[in-house]
């Protein structure tokens, strides 16, 4: 029968409206013995901008705070939140489920990385199987009296990310950019891909953003003037962090030690994700 039908028959028990609407809940609940107060997004509109980054910044700064948190890394063909932690320790489970892996500071963490045989072993998925595979780090994995989850996607509007906002119960998503005018574009998908899938825009993070000079002390924009301000100002959105190019951070990631980062700029994200766990 045509989508567009809104015939009714005897013979159905629910219209067609009814059953269309039934047809389209994808949502998911977690496993049953999970326990997950709220789940923040990190998304944007293209790749290297530094979501996997901001996400991991993020999860340390809530902990820190006395929050427990976790990650879902669902960037399954370029998996790089072990890597950042120094996790090389594979999940493991049992008859009730999967369990994730907990960081040196206790963060719980679930990556594709985290069940392959070898770190740099290729996933050469097709985007359903990537997509089932992220549901299924909702809906098979024990996450365990999580205050906070953070959730990595992969760049774009395609099938992942649909995915995540249909299956999973997001609370609200950030979206990651950095100063070029064509990126800032490109995120402007992201915003209006949530829009459209009415998931709240907890507000916009500018990775990349200036480098500070040790040398004098002063900020220098390396990639020119950020753009990020008209996106924010058209969608009603804040700008609520910006991040600098900072070396120390990169090494930090390279060896495994983010947990070691020193700065707090993201600590105006932390605020408000910590009013929101309080409603």
């Amino acid at each position: 029968m045509s989508e567009n039908c809104n015939q009714s028959y005897s013979s159905c028990s629910e219209d067609c409206a009814e059953r269309k609407e039934q047809r389209n809940d994808f949502s998911e609940k977690p496993h049953e013995m999970s326990s997950i107060k709220k789940v923040i997004g990190v998304v944007s509109g293209k790749g290297g901008v530094g979501k996997s980054l901001v996400t991991s910044m993020l999860a340390v700064t809530m902990n820190r705070m006395g929050f427990h948190t976790a990650i879902l890394d669902a960037d399954v063909t370029g998996p790089s939140i072990p890597k950042a932690f120094g996790v090389k320790e594979k999940a493991t489970g049992n008859e009730f489920g999967l369990f994730p892996v907990k960081t040196k500071t206790g963060i719980d963490i679930m990556s594709v990385n985290l069940l392959l045989e070898n770190d740099t072993d290729p996933v050469v998925w097709r985007g359903p199987i990537i997509a089932g595979t992220v549901k299924q780090f909702w809906t098979d994995v024990i996450w365990s009296d999580v205050d906070f989850m953070f959730i990595d996607m992969p760049p774009g509007t395609g099938d992942v990310p649909l995915t995540v906002f249909q299956s999973i119960a997001v609370d609200g998503i950030l979206v990651v950019t950095s100063p070029q005018e064509l990126v800032s574009m490109i995120v402007l998908k992201a915003v209006k891909m949530a829009e459209m899938m009415n998931i709240p825009i907890v507000g916009l993070v500018e990775n990349m953003s200036y480098f500070k000079c040790p040398d004098n002390d002063k900020d220098y924009q390396i990639f020119g003037d950020s753009h990020i301000e008209e996106i924010a100002n058209k969608h009603n959105l804040s700008v609520l962090a910006k991040l600098p190019i900072d070396p120390k951070i990169s090494v930090a990631c390279d060896k495994g030690m983010i947990e070691r980062f020193d700065g707090n700029w993201l600590d105006p994200v932390a605020k408000i994700l910590e009013k929101m766990e309080e409603k």
